[in-house]
């Protein structure tokens, strides 16, 4: 039995530069923290006592003889793509809404690459993790996708992450003391808006407006380096003002990003003592991230009573296996 506990994550500045369509000309560049929230997906051997030959378990349940057969498409290109041909019994659990905006579509990929590497005893390291679950969306699959969630979710921590145009990147901590660290976690205020969309539909519409929107997504990503900076120094409210700018921008990528319903969130809580704050993930819906003293959190909650408020902090591990147990005979 394998276990692997793979974290989602929140998003600050630079979104959208980590598309090939932009970064293949400009680079890229991105601020963003895995949180302690988690995607968990556990495999093991399917004891030889059924009809089907593989049993995933998700918000469905499925029971097949084949891969092909196999709904889920991760499971079943990565099985495919990996040549695995041992029945499986495959389970995923999380701790948050799928299609929230925290990343969890490619949480799961990179927890589930994970997983069947320990269960063939196997070793992968970050970067090559993020890779082979970059290569699973964008190539498998051919979605729509950037590389900040895989990387996100695979090295864990705060990074400001470059982009080269060639499609290679740079991981780089951002270490804050640890009073600095707590600090900025208390002023974090993640809600769920209780909207949820695909965000590969809406990250369509925006790439296909990347070439009409360069100002913007030059300005957002010139932002990274002040974000981190800003946060370096305990800066909060300055790192929440600038993250406001950002989501100003953002909003104007695609109609698809925001609607009547996240603008009314966002403003009551800029109403009620926010700095800044933006819609996670591609946009649409799923949860908004506000940057707000603690003094004024409570109001902000009394103000928005809908929504539900989650509180985080920051993963410092990545994908990890947190269960193994070998088979006592193979």
């Amino acid at each position: 039995m394998i276990l692997t506990r793979t974290p989602f994550r929140v998003s600050f500045f630079g979104g959208g530069t980590d598309y090939p369509t932009w970064y293949m000309a400009h680079g890229g560049a991105f601020l963003s923290m895995a949180i302690n929230k988690y995607c968990y997906i556990s495999m093991r051997r399917l004891p030889p006592f059924f009809e089907h030959s593989h049993r995933i378990v998700y918000s469905l349940v499925e029971n097949v003889k084949s891969i092909d057969q196999i709904k889920h498409p991760v499971v079943r290109e990565v099985l495919k793509w990996k040549g695995e041909t041992r029945g499986l019994e495959i389970h995923h659990d999380g701790d948050l809404p799928a299609r929230s905006g925290l990343g969890s579509s490619s949480s799961f990929s990179v927890g589930f690459i994970k997983a069947l590497y320990a269960f063939r005893g196997q070793l992968i390291d970050k970067k090559e993790l993020a890779s082979q679950a970059i290569y699973t969306e964008r190539d498998l699959l051919q979605e729509t996708v950037g590389i900040q969630d895989q990387i996100a979710a695979a090295f864990g921590g705060l990074n400001w992450v470059e982009i080269e145009m060639n499609g290679d990147y740079r991981v780089n901590p951002l270490i804050l003391t640890k009073k600095i660290q707590a600090a900025f976690e208390s002023h974090l205020l993640l809600c769920f808006t209780g909207l949820s969309r695909f965000a590969s539909e809406v990250a369509e519409q925006k790439v296909a407006n990347l070439i009409n929107r360069q100002h913007e997504l030059k300005e957002m990503q010139s932002m990274v380096v002040a974000g981190a900076e800003l946060l370096i120094g305990g800066d909060f409210e300055g790192f929440g003002r600038l993250l406001d700018e950002s989501w100003q921008l953002k909003r104007s990528l695609a109609h698809s990003v925001s609607n009547d319903t996240i603008d009314d969130f966002y403003n009551i809580a800029k109403i009620n003592g926010a700095w800044g704050g933006k819609l996670l993930g591609a946009g649409g819906g799923g949860f908004m991230l506000f940057i707000a003293p603690p003094s004024a959190q409570l109001r902000i909650k009394q103000a928005l009573p809908e929504a539900i408020f989650v509180p985080i902090s920051m993963d410092s591990d990545g994908s990890r296996v947190a269960m193994y147990q070998p088979d006592e005979v193979e």
